[in-house]
């Protein structure tokens, strides 16, 4: 039902007369109005009740249900659609009434709608409340077409169509004033008369013979498919899209996209929704240029330590890498009584439990063990490395270990220098200590100094290790292109997502919440997170995450001096047996790779452990 005021000219004196006739009606009805309803604006007789209760249900169910089942529902909805968006409500002093011409107007077929023109504003319209006062308003495009060649168009869904080409008209959009003024020329208005009132109509009536034929060729139920996989791909368009955007430092088009991103992640479920929300929050940094903040806090570098660990509890990744490193070091250390371990992240010391164990068992006894762990200076200037030296003393004291530790801190590894890994006062007549070196997830974020790097190595080179482990992500984040980087790393993360989400599925259902992929999942979630958002917001020096291949790494090492050693066959199998230990690991696969072992999500390798010693001069 749709009603406009007219000029003063107009029609206006006709819906004047049918008002005054009504409130005749109603004047003298007043002494049997319901005095409740009365009071709310509403003249409904009391012997009416009844009769005007069952009118309503009937005009919520018709308006709810849109006439499903029946004859002319796809035209149902599209006119209750049209009763929703273009038609502005009074409140009527007569409710039966009303209520009855509703129910006549839901009930009849609907007749197809005439094309409208189209309007010079693109934007639809919304016509205001129940007063006759109010205003109308604008809903905004989500994207100006003629502003950006990145723009996308909403995703058709497929939808049953009458058989009758004349039923499949559409309506152009209408702007509706609530005020006086003249009739709009878009819309077709026909009056009539019912009940003593006058109301003005948008939609003709059709012949009965045109009605007759969409009700005999409409399908008896509408379907509305809603295709995902559509959506999904779309989404992934428009997050390219957007980067090639940024790319080519068209803010204006990649700021229109960044706001589509949102919505057509909802569209999606499980880690592709998970995933795209974290690019669109790194891609929307970018665009409005909001760089994350360094985690220069306490509560950050205890959120970070945090997450660290709830990633090393919710999936096989950093168990391979602190498994797989130990192998190699446990080979290199056989039959030598003094051993000394550079580790160039220690974090919370979880690896090194395992090496003290297997060297407790050691044929002949254990050696005698020296530990110097790097980390970074804490910001309330605690002493944190310490204490995780003081839990690795005790662990080691029980298995009847001799254990020395020694914290270094450094803001970066390039602070290093060669005297600080080496031991103090080393007595000449022992055996001289055999050194390893340790990183794990390290070396990557020296990239993102000048020559760094080559320092770091040179440190190493200079306190000759017998072996160096390195364990990497297997992927290519540090491209000179940002849409090259930008796409490898959706790749990777979508993956390394999908990898969280099948290890979460296979958990077993007795076990503890937190561990049936509920609060380690959504923390190694987060964990993930901050890496997309320094991949793709972050540039020069605040980009750390600067991942490369194991092929880069390869050059990177043998051009400073390194050449790789061999893991075997021991640790492949070993490491395939720890992944069958881990619940939910049935997607994981262990791969040998020029002597080198990567873990990876199906056929994805997503990290990269290998083994180094100096080359033969």
């Amino acid at each position: 039902m749709k009603r406009e005021y007219q000029d003063a000219g107009g029609s206006g004196g006709d819906m004047g007369s049918s008002k005054d006739n009504m409130m005749a009606a109603a004047g003298e009805q007043n002494e049997e109005v319901d005095e409740l309803l009365a009071a709310l604006g509403y003249k409904v007789r009391s012997s009416d009740m009844a009769d005007v209760a069952q009118k309503l249900e009937q005009l919520e169910m018709a308006m709810g249900m849109g006439g499903v089942g029946g004859a002319g529902a796809a035209a149902d909805d599209g006119f209750v659609s049209h009763l929703v968006t273009d038609t502005v409500h009074y409140n009527p002093s007569d409710l039966s009434s009303w209520v009855e011409n509703m129910l006549s107007e839901l009930n009849a077929p609907p007749p197809p709608l005439p094309p409208a023109p189209r309007l010079a504003s693109t934007s639809s319209t919304v016509t205001g409340g129940a007063t006759a006062g109010g205003g109308y308003f604008d809903l905004p495009p989500a994207v100006d077409s003629s502003s950006s060649t990145y723009a996308l168009k909403p995703i058709p869904s497929p939808v049953a169509a009458s058989a009758d080409p004349s039923t499949d008209s559409t309506r152009e959009p209408k702007r509706m004033r609530t005020g006086g003024g003249s009739t709009s020329s878009s819309s077709s208005s026909s009056s009539s008369l019912d009940g003593g009132r006058t109301r003005s109509s948008a939609v003709e009536a059709a012949p009965p013979a045109t009605q007759a034929s969409a009700a005999a060729n409409a399908p008896a139920v509408p379907v509305v498919v809603v295709d995902t996989q559509e959506a999904g791909i779309r989404l992934v368009h428009a997050l390219l899209a957007c980067a090639e955007a940024v790319q080519q430092e068209n803010f204006t088009a990649a700021e229109a996209l960044v706001k589509q991103i949102p919505m057509l992640a909802s569209s999606q479920g499980g880690a592709m929704r998970k995933v795209a929300a974290y690019f669109g929050e790194a891609l929307a940094r970018r665009v409005y240029r909001f760089r994350p903040a360094p985690d220069s806090s306490l509560l950050d570098a205890a959120f970070a330590d945090l997450l660290h660990a709830h990633f090393y509890e919710s999936c096989p990744y950093l168990k391979f890498a602190h498994f797989t490193a130990n192998q190699a070091i446990l080979e290199a250390f056989a039959g030598c009584r003094r051993v000394h371990v550079v580790d160039f992240g220690i974090k919370q010391g979880m690896q090194w439990p395992a090496l003290l164990q297997a060297l407790a068992l050691r044929p002949g006894g254990p050696p005698s063990f020296r530990l110097t762990g790097v980390g970074p200076p804490q910001p309330d200037e605690t002493d944190a490395l310490q204490q995780v030296g003081w839990k690795l003393a005790q662990f080691a004291h029980t298995i009847r270990v001799d254990f020395q530790y020694r914290g270094l801190v450094a803001a970066t590894l390039a602070d290093l220098e060669p005297f600080m890994l080496q031991p103090d006062g080393e007595d000449t007549d022992d055996e001289p200590e055999v050194i390893a070196v340790n990183s794990v997830f390290e070396l990557h974020r020296l990239l993102a100094q000048p020559g760094a790097l080559e320092k770091v190595l040179g440190t190493v080179r200079a306190v000759r290790p017998r072996i160096v482990t390195v364990v990497e992500q297997e992927a290519n984040h540090n491209s000179g292109s940002f849409l090259d980087r930008f796409t490898e790393s959706l790749h990777y993360y979508s993956t390394m997502f999908d990898s969280l989400e099948g290890a979460g599925a296979g958990q077993s259902a007795d076990a503890a919440p937190a561990a049936a992929g509920g609060t380690d999942q959504v923390m190694s979630e987060v964990y993930l997170g901050r890496q997309i958002c320094n991949v793709v917001a972050c540039e020069g020096a605040e980009r750390t995450e600067r991942h490369e291949t194991l092929g880069q790494w390869r050059n990177r090492l043998g051009r400073a001096g390194f050449e790789p050693v061999h893991l075997g066959s021991n640790a492949y199998k070993q490491a395939s047996t720890l992944l069958a230990l881990f619940a939910g690991g049935d997607g994981y696969r262990v791969e040998e790779k020029d002597g080198c072992l990567t873990l990876g999500w199906h056929t994805r390798p997503l990290i990269a452990t290998s083994a180094w010693r100096l080359a033969a001069p």
